[in-house]
């Protein structure tokens, strides 16, 4: 990808779009857990999914979900980062490395926080055990997306990968609670932290002049 400097997303729009519209969607969503337990849209968009279910949507939607976290977005992320980095692109790898990584561990410090249980509206064909919210799999897809728009935006990709990201993190989200492991909320809130951390980590990694990384 050509390093065309005037063809990067502007900073203002994007603290705008990527950091403080996502944070306030977060805190309004951890407020409403802390004060409601579960946010009254939750339970009936869920049940509205359950409603949708076929053996053959089952498998669709399975195999979005394993795509979702390890069996797709783990080792992408690992293999674009050692990409860049084979091509001496260093601050994109840096780049890549921290968002990817950095999403992870604050999903695996937000859930014990929050400790929000799981719903229980039916068996699901794909039972987790852990805690609920944020959900990793919306972070984790939603970081990978907003690596491979910012990465691609000053070529002539960008508006292909945008829709190509956009498209897989709204089905991976969308599959968490159609498997009845997720509230709606919770994807909403993974959607947003990692909305707000990637973009932070491109401000400071990609934004900031320093000399001989990329």
């Amino acid at each position: 990808m050509p390093h065309e400097r005037s063809t990067r997303p502007s900073a203002a729009g994007l603290i705008l779009t990527g950091l403080l519209l996502p944070l306030a969607v977060f805190a309004m969503l951890a407020a409403l857990i802390g004060m409601q337990g579960t946010p009254a849209f939750d339970e009936p968009l869920l049940l509205a999914l359950q409603g949708l279910h076929t053996p053959a949507l089952d498998r669709v939607f399975l195999a979005i979900s394993q795509a979702g976290y390890l069996y797709f977005v783990v080792p992408f992320n690992i293999a674009l980062t050692l990409w860049l980095g084979w091509r001496r692109r260093l601050r994109e790898a840096l780049f890549v490395a921290i968002a990817s990584g950095g999403s992870a561990l604050l999903n695996l410090t937000a859930k014990p926080l929050f400790a929000r249980e799981r719903p229980a509206l039916w068996e699901s064909i794909a039972p987790e055990h852990n805690f609920s919210f944020p959900s990793g799999h919306a972070m984790g897809s939603m970081t990978l997306a907003w690596v491979l728009v910012l990465l691609a935006w000053p070529t002539r990709w960008r508006w292909p990968v945008l829709a190509a990201a956009a498209a897989f993190a709204i089905l991976v989200g969308l599959s968490r609670p159609y498997l009845g492991v997720h509230y709606p909320s919770d994807i909403l809130a993974g959607w947003a932290a990692a909305s707000v951390w990637a973009v932070a980590v491109y401000l400071v990694v990609l934004r900031r002049p320093g000399p001989g990384l990329s």
